[in-house]
């Protein structure tokens, strides 16, 4: 398992941060803006899969008359 696959949500996301604060310098070498862009979709893809597993697990855990009721987690608006 790579490394990137046991990385925490937190710190997923903490690295995402830094890629787009990178990114949105003015004086970023296309080469460069390219590779973080990629390592970005990675991470953000990893954050992705970790949110669903944990609704999944959440919807195992909020159960009624043992079926599984979908668990949907309010977003800010």
């Amino acid at each position: 398992m790579s490394e990137e696959k046991e990385i925490t949500f937190e710190k997923a996301l903490e690295e995402l941060e830094k890629i787009v604060e990178e990114l949105e310098k003015e004086d970023v070498p296309l080469e460069k803006a390219i590779d973080y862009y990629q390592k970005g979709m990675e991470l953000s893809k990893q954050c992705d899969d970790k949110l669903q597993d944990a609704e999944e697990k959440m919807t195992k855990i909020v159960q009624k008359d043992n079926e599984s009721k979908p668990f949907h987690m309010q977003e800010d608006q």
